[in-house]
């Protein structure tokens, strides 16, 4: 549990740090220059500890799929990006693929192999 709690702040920071990145106007406004900086930082570090005990495919399938749909939603509401049908299906795609992911045996649900 503690791992997905990690991995959500990981999202949060990674959102954060790409609107970020908009706002820098190509790294030439300082201050969200400097919080894009952190937010990966925590995003990274933050991932990093979520690995400790979610499987490498399904945290990262998670982090970059959740991200971008974040990103994408505060694309479209805040800066007023397009929205349409396309746009729609790719978002529930992206959620779907992650909740398919999740549904998919882990480690711990599928039987050992003896190696001999």
């Amino acid at each position: 549990m503690k791992g997905y709690l990690f991995l959500i702040i990981a999202i949060v920071f990674e959102v954060f740090g790409t609107t970020m990145l908009k706002l820098s106007n190509g790294f030439t406004n300082l201050i969200p220059t400097l919080c894009f900086i952190l937010g990966f930082s925590l995003t990274f570090y933050y991932l990093s500890l979520s690995l400790k005990t979610i499987a490498l495919s399904l945290a990262y399938a998670i982090w970059s799929g959740l991200g971008t749909a974040l990103t994408a939603l505060i694309g479209i509401f805040i800066w007023n990006e397009p929205f349409g049908s396309l746009t729609a299906i790719g978002l529930i795609a992206i959620i779907g693929g992650v909740i398919l992911l999740n549904m998919a045996p882990t480690k711990e649900t599928t039987p050992h192999r003896s190696s001999g």
